[in-house]
């Protein structure tokens, strides 16, 4: 396997598409329809103003989880906190994502110089995505609702083996403004645009593998993420005393070009997702989403709507959550794309108090 870049790197679409992802089982088990919603240590990644839904006495939170992709293929990590600051209402918190995909052969180095092959020469490598998030977030409460702002400042750094690097810089902006049952939010991720600058390493011999071989021999480039903007609508229900259920939309404005989306268009697509959450006594609850709904073509070349559903599981005992999701990647080609996704969330409160 010969992995190469495209040469010119300057504002592609789907760049750092790993954070798009998510973390935390609850988000998946809602279809990833919790922008208005998630206000616990796993907020920063679908927004940053969430932070501020913890209230000071809530303490220390950790968060950390675990999911594989593509049948195993791709590895994706989160591990983040947050904790309250002496001035009231305000949230600082950090987090660190990673996605990999681990044990790619190497085959610059399969040919000897004599032109025959030589599987010793195959080694392995990784290709990994990291992500850092530094966020603030501060509640504003008013007689009339509650309003929270938030921003992160990130970092992500993508690698691949030893012949490529990037580093890049972005800020995502977020707010959410409760009234009664009723929480309305809006998030700007990558608001100035995510730039990553890449830096490529390759040995002579390994570029004249590349040109040999038909690929490209990639340049130091600048890669740059559009903004993207989700505006949300969250809605809570008391079913009876103990019985509680949550329902959220959330529209997903791109602005990289016309996608395979629900509506499409250039340069702006906008994709719904959708989630339901039903809880007894804030003890266990039950998730169900449906998002990325697409247009697809089958042999007879009828177009039909194709969408990723998700179910999930969540238990909490004391001030430990753990929750569980199952989501399919929604393709059709055989492929294993089912994912199990299991998070863990704790809660330290001040004094030692649990």
């Amino acid at each position: 396997m010969i992995w190469a870049l495209p040469q010119d790197a300057m504002s592609q679409k789907y760049s750092n598409e790993f954070l798009t992802i998510g973390v935390g089982a609850r988000a998946h088990g809602m279809g990833t329809a919790v922008t208005a919603s998630q206000q616990d240590v796993y907020a920063p990644a679908w927004n940053p103003a969430g932070l501020a839904g913890l209230s000071p006495d809530a303490g220390l939170e950790i968060g950390a989880m675990h999911a594989e992709w593509f049948g195993g293929v791709g590895n994706y990590d989160y591990l983040g906190f947050t904790l309250p600051l002496s001035g009231k209402n305000q949230r600082i918190g950090f987090s660190l994502i990673r996605f990999g995909i681990d044990n790619i052969p190497n085959t610059l180095s399969l040919y000897e110089a004599d032109g025959t092959i030589n599987f010793d020469n195959v080694t392995e490598f990784s290709a990994a995505d990291y992500a850092f998030l530094g966020t603030y977030a501060r509640a504003y409460p008013k007689a009339n609702g509650t309003l929270h702002l938030g921003g992160n400042v990130k970092v992500v750094h993508r690698t691949i083996g030893e012949f490529a690097n990037s580093w890049g810089f972005g800020l995502d902006l977020g707010a959410q403004l409760e009234k009664k049952n009723w929480t309305f939010a809006l998030l700007g991720r990558d608001i100035t645009s995510t730039f990553n600058f890449w830096s490529f390493s390759f040995t002579e011999s390994e570029k004249e593998t590349l040109q040999i071989t038909d690929n490209l021999v990639p340049i130091n480039s600048l890669e740059s993420t559009s903004p993207t903007f989700v505006l949300a609508a969250a809605r809570k229900f008391s079913v009876t005393d103990n019985i509680n259920l949550t329902a959220e939309l959330d529209l997903i404005a791109t602005t990289d070009g016309k996608r395979n989306t629900l509506l499409s268009a250039d340069p702006v697509s906008v994709d719904p997702a959708f989630g339901l959450e039903a809880d007894y006594g804030e003890f266990i609850y039950l998730r169900a989403g449906v998002s990325q709904l697409q247009r697809i073509e089958d042999f007879d070349m009828q177009e039909r709507l194709n969408s990723r559903p998700s179910i999930g599981l969540g238990l909490k005992v004391g001030q430990l959550n753990v929750d569980y999701a199952y989501t399919d990647l929604g393709e059709d080609d055989g492929r294993s794309t089912y994912s199990h996704i299991v998070s863990l969330k704790l809660g330290l409160k001040p004094g030692g108090e649990r």
